[in-house]
């Protein structure tokens, strides 16, 4: 989960390298480094734990010129984060330097094999390990090059990286690889620039190349040649355009890119459904399903595979499209579903939903799935992912860039996207009533206005937020399509104020969460007037019971919970269908706040990342 940013051409490498780890942070953060070399002089590096700024702070007043150059930002896997295991490494002759994004399983066995051959290592890191196997190719193999050598090397290597390597004997080249581990090339006029995704390169081009697994990518300032690992013959690079702007990588005068990105969902909402909502016609449009929408309509089930946040949203999906479509659906964890030897076939229709396209837990899955011959599905939000590349067919949820760590506006793009087939299979299978369909059909219309409406009540949830800052547990209730909004929204609070919080759908509390209330536990219900009402009107009553404190997202102008609970937090009223896109707005809004009083880190919180491309 770490990010790459690397540079070669004629301009001064170490401004672009430095602005590229500032816009990687969110893939790690426990420490960062920079190399730089030119012809004929040894490679300088320049390394710290800590954040990039802590990086910057220490290379003032230092030698940093050079015009090419690497840069990494790690989230640690193999050694505790400190300047020694900070990247990037260089091999024991210091014949080449390395960074490196991914995990090398078989580390351990290589690294006994070049003890015995003399190597010595310095850091706990499984990349020094593959920086000295390259040097150990280059000097004892036969070889002619260092492109040869990593080639060599690799073919030696279980597991994942997306990695970039510099050697010191032939000092104006890049050589850059990846397995399961994405790495982009951004091309310019006599320059290219390499980072873990695209974030860092839409300042400088528009134009890029998405490595696919197994490519080497060797490069110079005015030359770009494409490779595979195990074959010595150029591929034809496909050169695509960089569909982001400079405008999403800044905040935009919010404190943090967390509640800027809260903030946008209405236009993220409305992102995710434009042109794909006839209204003249009343029916969905999903052009890059078209091709396989017979398949899915024959399918004995659908298989949802996520993680995290993307896990919530796929439950949101399952009842989605049992409800309106009645087509069986069944929900995994990817990181389970890949290891329990499931049971499918070329009848089951597996769809992966992933924010990056880049989650590697979703991508073993996904090719899982097809050696199982089923028909494998998309849902991401990158344009040139590993994901969107690797499936049958897909649906880009278009809600740009999402920079905080803790995901807000890709789970209601995700949710939206879900709606919208779980609507276009309904209709095609003709389960749901003309005037359901529209009845849904325009509350989503109109839910990024409602969406803002909810926004301006920050102020109010920040008060109620204030009141509970200081809590140590706290649950979240729901039932039906809110019990998976439940589960969010405890996810949001513990990732980010590191309060430890649990979900529950609301029937199961009397099954033994209910030991755990007090006075000192908040409970948050979400109790929006829907078919579960008074069922949830019932849980609430048994918390109160209990002297729990209970905060409620109710619609508006519902007394009856007002004078029941602590506290409420307002939506307006919306079909039960599209209510999970309300409701989970003020529980993220909680969140936020909550840890901004407690003094979090809410963009970068401790021990996590944004994409995670390791197991």
């Amino acid at each position: 989960m770490c990010g790459i940013v690397a540079y070669i051409g004629y301009s001064e490498a170490f401004p672009i390298l430095i602005n590229g780890l500032k816009h990687l942070e969110y893939r790690g953060y426990d420490s960062s480094g920079i190399a730089l070399l030119q012809k004929g002089q040894t490679t300088n590096i320049f390394k710290k734990k800590g954040k990039v700024k802590e990086l910057e702070r220490y290379c003032e007043g230092k030698d940093m010129t050079g015009c090419l150059g690497m840069a990494h930002t790690r989230w640690a896997t193999h050694g505790e984060p400190n300047d020694t295991n900070a990247h990037p490494h260089v091999s024991m002759r210091r014949l080449f330097t390395i960074v490196h994004n991914g995990i090398i399983e078989n580390y351990g066995k290589l690294k006994k094999d070049l003890s015995e051959k003399g190597y010595t290592f310095y850091s706990e890191t499984d990349t020094e390990v593959l920086a000295n196997l390259i040097e150990y190719m280059y000097v004892q193999g036969e070889v002619l090059d260092a492109e040869q050598a990593v080639r060599m090397a690799l073919s030696r290597v279980v597991g994942a990286f997306g990695l970039v390597v510099m050697c010191q004997a032939e000092a104006l080249k890049l050589i850059a690889a990846r397995r399961s581990s994405p790495l982009a090339i951004g091309i310019g006029q006599n320059e290219y620039y390499l980072a873990s995704d695209a974030t860092p390169l839409v300042e400088y081009t528009q134009r890029v190349v998405y490595l696919d697994d197994n490519d080497v990518a060797i490069l110079t300032s005015n030359s770009f040649t494409l490779k595979t690992i195990d074959v010595d013959k150029e591929k034809i690079p496909e050169i695509q355009k960089l569909e982001l702007s400079i405008g999403a990588l800044e905040k935009n005068g919010y404190d943090h890119f967390m509640l800027k990105e809260i903030f946008e969902q209405p236009e993220t909402i409305e992102a995710s459904f434009r042109g794909r909502i006839n209204t003249k016609n009343n029916e969905i449009i999903l052009g890059r399903l078209t091709d396989v929408m017979p398949r899915i309509l024959e399918a004995q089930r659908i298989v949802l595979i996520a993680c995290g946040t993307s896990w919530h949203a796929a439950l949101i999906g399952e009842y989605l499209i049992e409800e309106l479509a009645r087509i069986p659906v069944e929900v995994e964890y990817a990181s389970e579903f890949r290891y329990r030897n499931p049971v499918l076939s070329s009848n089951d229709v597996v769809l992966a939903i992933s924010q990056s396209g880049e989650t590697a837990d979703t991508l073993s899955a996904v090719r899982m799935a097809k050696e199982h011959q089923a028909m494998v599905l998309g849902i991401c939000n990158v344009v040139g992912s590993s994901m969107s590349r690797e499936t049958d067919a897909g649906i880009y949820t278009h809600a740009g860039s999402e920079i905080g760590v803790a995901s807000t506006k890709a789970f209601t793009a995700q949710v939206t996207v879900l709606t919208l087939l779980a609507l276009r299979l309904a209709r095609l299978k003709q389960t749901i009533p003309e005037e359901r369909f529209h009845a849904i059909v325009t509350d989503l219309l109109a839910a990024p206005e409602k969406i803002r409406t909810i926004l301006q009540s920050s102020n109010h949830i920040q008060y109620i937020a204030n009141k509970y800052r200081d809590a140590v547990n706290a649950l979240y209730l729901g039932r039906g399509y809110l019990f998976p909004v439940a589960l969010e929204g405890a996810l949001k609070l513990k990732e980010i104020s590191y309060i430890h919080a649990e979900g529950y759908a609301a029937g199961e509390m009397k099954h033994g969460p209910i030991a755990l209330i007090d006075n000192n536990i908040p409970v948050v219900v979400v109790a929006p007037k829907d078919r579960y009402y008074e069922k949830v009107v019932s849980n609430i009553q048994e918390v109160k019971a209990r002297k729990g404190n209970v905060i409620a997202v109710v619609s508006m102008g519902d007394n009856r919970l007002k004078g029941m609970v602590n506290d409420v937090l307002e939506i307006p009223e919306s079909d039960p269908i599209v209510t999970p896109l309300l409701t989970v707005i003020p529980l993220q809004l909680f969140a936020y706040y909550i840890a901004v009083l407690r003094g979090c880190d809410v963009d970068q919180p401790r021990n996590l990342a944004k994409s995670v491309t390791v197991e």
